[in-house]
């Protein structure tokens, strides 16, 4: 699921071609429906589905989304700069098969301005985490994090630049190995896991 440019399902996307990836992403779904992401996904053969969510309640677009995914046939769902705050319904849904990266190590700066936030507080790293969403913002249990070093004067558009290099390379792998584990959906099953 993503709102903007779909850079992050990019490279979940490419990951997941690579030989041996143990997933396949069978749907990618947004809440605007001229997200560039969407037109990324398209062009290289992804289904795509999208429903505004202008006009209606939280809960009513959500149980549109929620549809589209499950009639995809989709097991997990990666958030992918989805910038809706969920209700605990629909999280419950998914629970323990929702994954989000945040560009942040978390517990540290959740929510927004997180690289500035970093740079002020005087930290040597900013850094990604990858984690399982719960009703709490950016508070679900970690499966990975990845640091990076902070430079000497460091603006946070730069900062941000590196730190969305290694979430690329970190989210794919935490998908990776998440959808492997002994937790995974439909464990007996043999085919690769859809996303």
């Amino acid at each position: 699921m993503l709102s903007g440019k779909g850079t992050t399902m990019s490279a979940l996307l490419h990951a997941s071609r690579l030989p041996g990836s143990p997933y396949e992403i069978m749907l990618v779904a947004s809440n605007i429906p001229d997200a560039p992401g969407l037109e990324i996904a398209q062009a290289e053969g992804l289904p795509t589905f999208a429903h505004p969510h202008r006009g209606m309640t939280r809960e009513a677009h959500e149980a549109v989304m929620d549809a589209a995914l499950r009639e995809s046939g989709a097991e997990y769902v990666a958030l992918c700069g989805y910038m809706r705050i969920l209700t605990e319904g629909f999280v419950e849904g998914w629970a323990g098969r929702m994954l989000n990266t945040h560009p942040s190590l978390l517990p540290k700066y959740k929510g927004l301005d997180t690289h500035q936030r970093a740079i002020a507080a005087g930290d040597s790293h900013g850094g990604c985490s990858v984690h399982l969403v719960t009703a709490e913002l950016d508070d679900g249990p970690l499966l990975g994090q990845l640091p990076v070093a902070i430079l000497p004067g460091d603006t946070p558009e730069e900062l941000g630049d590196r730190v969305r290099l290694a979430e690329y390379q970190l989210y794919p792998r935490c998908l990776a190995d998440y959808v492997s584990g002994p937790h995974r959906a439909g464990s007996t099953r043999a085919a690769a896991e859809r996303i």
